[in-house]
């Protein structure tokens, strides 16, 4: 079985805020044609006017990616900064109202707001995409059902969004909550082929339900428009380096579900229902409330969990030179997620005697501060 390549290619979505009120801002004129007249069509719009997207190459390493990443990153940010901007990437914004939000006015958007009525109105939410090279289908299908496992672990470390209109709302990761009130989102249904994968998606295009499977949303996708395994549970991670972490981790994954396969052996396939108590548990902990070890039957904490994930792919992390990312995912246990940080930075405005606005200001300016902590 010829190993794959298993490149790279990170997508992620940053929210726009002024830089002196912290309010959410639309992209002004001329600020995207001067992102893309250095960056291309490797950044573009999203769905909301406050919303701008970027995605890497096809990157052969990690250490690729970083480069391509913070690069797209300091020109969001420079570009920004001209116009009295500033780029986070959190997956909500702590005080911002979904309502007073405006789409942008493309074919593409305009089409998702007829169709999905006032449930798309609220998807003020960024994300990360995690694209992984496997240049064949039978494979693509294969590792989606198997990967499936490991996805409430991406989700408790990438948790950024605590917050939801001034208010904690108890969660480690409320972007899920938002997102799952769209069709065909939440993990992947069993696929047992290929040809199943593509009868299913096919039944909905010829009925014209949609017009193409990047209308299926589900938190791991074969790409449609790339070779890819396409990893989309995570949270936007404010840090640079939590973003790659994630992404190498992601990566190794991937390979090493790929080398039990060469093995003719599988990672064990248990039911959407016990897998989602765990996403359940991700989304509202992070890394806080532990996951079900469904082997031992009982809750470990994440902290040995992911000690054994990183023993797990060792042996792809050394293969795809990304030993060093994928063990700094440790950093993400020693300083807490976006989630945890952003609380305890609330807290502190809290105990300063700052109203309840000053706190979620506080969060936003700590948020701007953690995108260029790293660049």
């Amino acid at each position: 079985m010829a190993e794959p390549d298993f490149t790279l290619g990170i997508e992620e979505e940053y929210l726009l805020v002024d830089k002196e009120t912290l309010a959410l801002r639309e992209a002004p004129e001329g600020l995207l044609e001067a992102c893309q007249a250095q960056l291309g069509d490797q950044v573009s719009p999203e769905y909301l006017q406050c919303q701008i997207e970027i995605g890497t190459g096809v990157c052969a390493t990690i250490p690729e990616a970083r480069d391509d990443l913070r690069r797209l990153r300091r020109v969001v940010s420079d570009e920004a900064a001209k116009v009295g901007l500033a780029p986070i990437a959190a997956s909500c914004h702590p005080l911002a109202d979904w309502k007073q939000q405006h789409h942008t006015d493309k074919a593409r958007y305009n089409q998702l707001r007829d169709d999905l009525g006032g449930v798309v109105r609220r998807m003020l939410i960024c994300g990360m995409h995690v694209h992984v090279g496997l240049n064949d289908d039978a494979l693509r299908a294969d590792l989606l059902n198997q990967m499936a496992y490991f996805l409430p672990h991406l989700l408790a470390l990438s948790a950024s969004s605590p917050f939801w209109q001034g208010e904690d709302t108890g969660l480690a990761s409320y972007r899920i909550s938002v997102f799952d009130n769209l069709p065909r989102t939440g993990l992947p249904p069993r696929i047992d082929s290929w040809e199943e994968y593509e009868r299913s998606v096919g039944a909905l295009i010829d009925i014209g339900v949609i017009e193409d499977a990047s209308k299926i949303w589900w938190d791991l996708r074969p790409s449609s428009r790339f070779p890819t395994l396409e990893s989309r549970i995570c949270d936007v991670s404010p840090r640079l380096s939590h973003a790659i972490s994630l992404a190498a981790l992601t990566q190794c994954l991937a390979r090493m579900l790929w080398r039990l396969r060469r093995l003719n052996q599988r990672w064990r396939r248990y039911e959407n229902f016990l897998v989602s108590e765990n996403r359940w548990r991700a989304q509202r902990y992070g890394i806080g409330g532990g996951l079900i070890d469904f082997g031992r039957h009982e809750i470990v904490p994440v902290p040995a969990l992911l000690e054994e994930l990183i023993e797990l792919v060792a042996e792809d992390a050394e293969a795809l030179g990304c030993v060093a990312e994928v063990e700094a995912t440790r950093d993400i246990i020693r300083g807490g997620t976006s989630a945890d940080r952003q609380r305890a930075v609330y807290k502190d405005a809290e105990a300063a005697g700052e109203d309840r606005d000053g706190r979620m200001r506080a969060v936003v300016r700590h948020l701007i501060e953690e995108y260029h902590a790293d660049l």
